[in-house]
């Protein structure tokens, strides 16, 4: 891919998906993308230090519920919109 990116798909769950990306990654970041499902893994396992999430408007009762069965606390630490979706960034803290 343009710009040396690749990508691994991981069969064997988020633990290990994480394992290696942290190793290939060595000195630097790992980024986790996905959805609802995904986020609230790596949350409550606590492997996230930052959030960034990006809010489009969807009809009431349509989607997942990403806020039900999360152990963390969120730091506000900033907010931007654009013409489709609310971005929003938070620092994460575990709570248990």
């Amino acid at each position: 891919m343009a710009g040396g990116t690749t990508f691994h798909f991981i069969t064997e769950g988020p633990a290990v998906a994480l394992e290696r990306a942290k190793a290939a990654a060595g000195d630097g970041n790992v980024a986790i993308a996905g959805g609802v499902s995904t986020l609230r893994q790596y949350l409550n396992a606590g492997a996230v230090d930052e959030l960034h999430l990006q809010v489009a408007p969807v009809l009431v009762h349509q989607g997942e519920r990403l806020w039900d069965g999360l152990d963390v606390r969120l730091e506000p630490l900033g907010a931007r919109h654009t013409r489709l979706a609310t971005h929003l960034d938070f620092r994460v803290h575990k709570t248990g």
